[in-house]
């Protein structure tokens, strides 16, 4: 049983990322919809995913996980509509295209409108830029609205809770039976917000840590199925209180996956994100709980600060803005926590 840290949320690979994760001491890497994985066919192809790994394993790095296909693959899945079944089918060959080449985990959200933040230059800690989200502000509209997970048509009608419920039932029928033949791994996001107004049209529905009990029974408890812990929309919920309240239900379970590992300060209807160590949570006793329910996994860093000198770590996902001093800061502060715990 450990607990490491991967280079994560990587969404464009090439050899200055593998150099940083290098010169951070990391040995592997968990990829964000990844730019050499473009999925032209509406699934990740066995050569691409091959090739991926052939990829990160010469730059002497493991692929520790996969997290959301490209947005053209899920979209009617998530809102139920015409030619989800299609692809269903074909995020059933991704699966298995993953199981071929030995990749087994991958990451899912369930927000049919993506990700909402009210602000993407909130000023934190030093002035360092931040996110923030405030539910009196969302008739703006998503300040996050132009990064290329977040839907560009509008609904053509609302979705409710109890649709949204029925289409994830709808998706884990079709795909868990898979996942559990071949051997990979699935781990939902829960939604951020985790506010239970509808955002952009669409219902939030994993927006508490009973929420995320409830995906799980509809899992029907499938060790396949598990928990992308982001640890920053489960503090935004009700702080390190609903954060224990996941550990301590889904941890003993081994259905937490994966950590993100960020935090932000309040919650809803509104939070600002911040600096590891300043957040609702002491990130110290979170790693010593999670370890003490038996987490086997890996904790990455997630969104960061963008520092002076740092590019906009949420609209540029190019390398150059990748490898920046907020996610070293982020990432040298986590491997000391795990070092004073005696855990690394």
């Amino acid at each position: 049983m450990s607990i490491r840290i991967s280079l994560g949320h990587v969404d464009e690979y090439d050899g200055q990322v593998a150099a940083f994760a290098h010169q951070l001491g990391l040995t592997g890497v968990q990829l964000h919809t990844p730019n050499l994985l473009p999925g032209e066919e509406g699934y990740w192809s066995l050569p691409e995913l091959r090739a991926l790994r052939e990829r990160c394993e010469a730059d002497g790095l493991a692929i520790d996980g996969l997290e959301n296909v490209p947005l053209a693959h899920f979209w009617k899945i998530q809102r139920g509509a015409p030619g989800r079944d299609e692809q269903i089918e074909n995020y059933c060959r991704t699966i298995r295209n993953m199981a071929a080449v030995g990749i087994d985990l991958l990451g899912y959200n369930w927000l049919a409108t993506f990700v909402w933040r009210t602000s993407m230059a909130e000023p934190g800690r030093g002035g360092a830029k931040v996110t923030s989200f405030d539910l009196a502000e969302i008739h703006h509209g998503n300040a996050l609205s132009g990064y290329r997970l977040t839907p560009s048509e509008p609904l053509t009608e609302p979705l409710t809770a109890e649709q949204m419920w029925d289409n994830h039932q709808y998706f884990l029928d079709a795909v868990l039976p898979v996942a559990e033949e071949v051997g990979v791994r699935l781990a939902l996001h829960p939604d951020d917000p985790p506010v239970d107004e509808p955002l952009g049209g669409a219902a939030r529905i994993f927006t508490s840590p009973a929420a995320l009990v409830a995906a799980r029974k509809q899992a029907r408890s499938s060790p396949s199925w598990g928990l992308n812990f982001c640890l920053g929309t489960v503090s935004s919920m009700a702080g390190e209180q609903s954060i224990n309240e996941v550990i301590d239900t889904l941890g003993p379970e081994r259905a937490i996956f994966y950590v993100h590992f960020r935090d932000v300060q309040g919650s809803v209807p509104r939070f600002t994100e911040c600096f590891l160590g300043e957040g609702n949570y002491d990130p110290a006793r979170v790693i010593r709980r999670l370890h003490d329910t038996g987490f086997d996994g890996f904790l990455i860093d997630d969104h960061v600060p963008a520092m002076i000198g740092d590019a906009d770590t949420w609209q540029d996902i190019s390398s150059d803005a990748y490898c920046s001093r907020g996610r070293a800061h982020a990432i040298g502060y986590l491997q000391g926590v795990l070092n004073g715990l005696g855990l690394s």
